[in-house]
Order: C-alpha cells, then sequence, then structure tokens
C-alpha cells in the first residue's frame, strides 16, 4: 500500500530492567538459639549422666530401698528401689531441659535471652545431678535408710552449685552481631528536640510497682519461714537470694544518648544496650507485667522473643530494634523518651 505522504509517527518504548538491589541477609537468630539451647542441653545430660554412672558405683554401698523424701525436720519419709529413684531423677532432668531449650529456641532472638535460657537449662541439669549424688551420698554404708540425715546446707548446696556451669555455659553464648540500618526512622514515630553538642540526653531511674514489692516480700518471707520452721538456717540463704534477685531485677537505670539506649540493673548485671543505629523506631504501648510477660522485672515474651524488663502497669518505651527484635521498658515519661529516641536514631543515620 502507497503512503499517502504524511508523516508516520511510531510510538517507541523501551523497557529498563534494573535488578533489585540484595536485601540484606536476615538475622538467623533461629539457628543462634539452636545452636545455643543445644550446647546448654549438652552440659546439662552430661552433668546428669556422669551423676547417675556415680550412683550406680554406690549401688553397693547403699540400702536395698533408698530414702527419696524427707519431711521438714530432715527425717526419711519415703523410699523407692535405686532404679526408680535414678529413673526420676533423669526424667526430671530430661523435662526441665527440654522445657527450657524449647523456650529458648521459640523465643531466643535476644542474645540475653538465649544466655538466660542456656544457664537456666544447665542449672537444672546440676540440679539434678547434684540432688541425685547429695541425696545417695548421705545414705552410703547405711543398711536403713530410715538413718539417712540431710541436713539443711546440703539443701542449699544443691541449690546453689549448679549455678557455677550456668554462669560459665551462659557467658560461652556468643553476643548478637552488629546489625546497624539504614532505613530512615518512619515519619510518624514521635520526635523530640535534642540539644546539640552533649553526651547524656535524657535518664532515669525505675523501681517496682506496689504488684512487684508484694509478689517479692511474700515470696522471701515464705521462705525464712520455712526455714525456722525446719530449724535449718542454711535454709536462709535462699530469700538471701531471692533478695538479691530482685535488687538486681527490680530497679534499674534508663539512659538515652548519642549511643542509643541503655538499662542497666542497680547491681550491674542484667543490663542491655540498643545502639542508636539499630534503632527501627520507638513508641508508647500500656503493658501489664503479669498478663504480658507472667510476672515483673527482666522478662522474656514467650510469643514474640520480646525482652521486657516490665515492674509496673502502665505505659512502657516500645523500641523496635533490627531483626525484629523488641524491647519494652516501663517508665514514667515514656512518651519523651520514645521522642528522644527516634530523634537519636534520625542523627545516627548516615
Amino acid at each position: 500500500m502507497r503512503s499517502n505522504g504524511a508523516p508516520h509517527h511510531f510510538l517507541s518504548f523501551r523497557l529498563e530492567v534494573t535488578a533489585p538491589m540484595p536485601a540484606a541477609a536476615p538475622h538467623r537468630w533461629r539457628r543462634s538459639a539452636v545452636r545455643a539451647m543445644l550446647g546448654a542441653v549438652a552440659t546439662a545430660w552430661l552433668l546428669a549422666g556422669a551423676a547417675v554412672l556415680v550412683a550406680r558405683g554406690w549401688q553397693d554401698d547403699l540400702p536395698d530401698r533408698v530414702a527419696s523424701h524427707w519431711d521438714g525436720q530432715g527425717v526419711p519419709d519415703d523410699t523407692m528401689s535405686l532404679g526408680t529413684f535414678v529413673l526420676v531423677d533423669v526424667v526430671l532432668v530430661l523435662a526441665l531441659t527440654l522445657m527450657f531449650a524449647g523456650i529458648g529456641v521459640a523465643a531466643g532472638r535476644e542474645a540475653s535471652t538465649r544466655r538466660t535460657l542456656a544457664g537456666v537449662v544447665v542449672w537444672s541439669g546440676g540440679l539434678g545431678a547434684t540432688l541425685l549424688l547429695v541425696t545417695l551420698g548421705v545414705q552410703r554404708g547405711l543398711t536403713d535408710p530410715a538413718q539417712a540425715e540431710l541436713p539443711g546446707w546440703l539443701l542449699a548446696a544443691v541449690l546453689l552449685v549448679p549455678l557455677l556451669p550456668a554462669v560459665v555455659v551462659a557467658a560461652l553464648v556468643p553476643a548478637d552481631p552488629p546489625r546497624p540500618t539504614t532505613t530512615p526512622v518512619p515519619a510518624d514515630a514521635p520526635r523530640a528536640e535534642l540539644p546539640h553538642g552533649t553526651g547524656t540526653v535524657w535518664e532515669t531511674r525505675i523501681g517496682p510497682g506496689r504488684g512487684a514489692l508484694v509478689v517479692a516480700a511474700g515470696a522471701a518471707a515464705s521462705a525464712v519461714v520455712v526455714a525456722v520452721a525446719v530449724g535449718s538456717w542454711w535454709l536462709l540463704v535462699v530469700p538471701a537470694a531471692l533478695v538479691a534477685l530482685c535488687a538486681a531485677t527490680l530497679a534499674f537505670t534508663v539512659r538515652v544518648d548519642a549511643s542509643g539506649l541503655r538499662v542497666r540493673s542497680s547491681l550491674g548485671r542484667p543490663q542491655t544496650l540498643v545502639p542508636a543505629d539499630e534503632i527501627v523506631r520507638a513508641d508508647v504501648v500500656h503493658v501489664n507485667p503479669l498478663g504480658d510477660f507472667g510476672g515483673w522485672g527482666w522478662r522474656v515474651g514467650i510469643d514474640d522473643g520480646r525482652v521486657g524488663v516490665v515492674l509496673r502497669t502502665g505505659d512502657a518505651l516500645l523500641v523496635e530494634r533490627t531483626g525484629g527484635r523488641k524491647l519494652v521498658v516501663t517508665l514514667d515519661d515514656a512518651a519523651h523518651a520514645a521522642g528522644l529516641l527516634n530523634s537519636v536514631a534520625d542523627r545516627a543515620r548516615p
């Protein structure tokens, strides 16, 4: 067909295919959690297994039936065969270690959580080991289990000695690697004006609410009553440990500065630092310690692995970090702290 001389117009399209930028590798926290829990479980079972081997070596030195339970005065009031007693101890260790390891795998987003759960797993195995050795050790050379005596200081040792391997294993769990972000803080996140040329921006101290104090005092008082009732002053180690635990987990200093957020116990441990370049955003949420975390103090949410420093019901600072991690801290002025942290995070962006 002949052209009529009119110019021909052609629409030209050029398709540009741009290769997507590689996404940042997600933090493989689950793999880290599994490794930490496997190491802890292996250590716990090694301790319990060694105790079982020692118990078998003592078999000829023990009564036909061994004392398996003592009353409040330290007098045996129940017996069972050695095999059954060892089996019960092993089942106890298996149940406790697998339960706590499962929690660690499910909620171990943070290194602090993995360390805590690894320590608890090892303590559980050590508890089973010391319980078995102490209970059978006081019966060696006896023909009648009713003659066995279990002094209070040995009961305290059963609880405290397993802390040694637990602390060692917890300390060996690696810290989280740095995971800075360059993504801007969302525009809808609250901000607060930062003073220029200053290091410390804001600092406050937080303490327990009424509910936490009542629970802590009740637990310590109950332990004292038990120690007095059985006439074993060694058991006062238990309330003393409870008081130390309360001091470590119910009083904190919260500090916001150019480096980010630091939450530190009055005893120095536990503590956590959220670097400014790892803060995704900070907001205010309402928290009920018992309903949301199952209690007061330094807690871990099993559903999403968030760490909580929750001492009372009310407003709390929620800090979202890279890697899907979250930190919740109950504060009187949570809104101001959230605004400061978002502004600090803005400054930390390149």
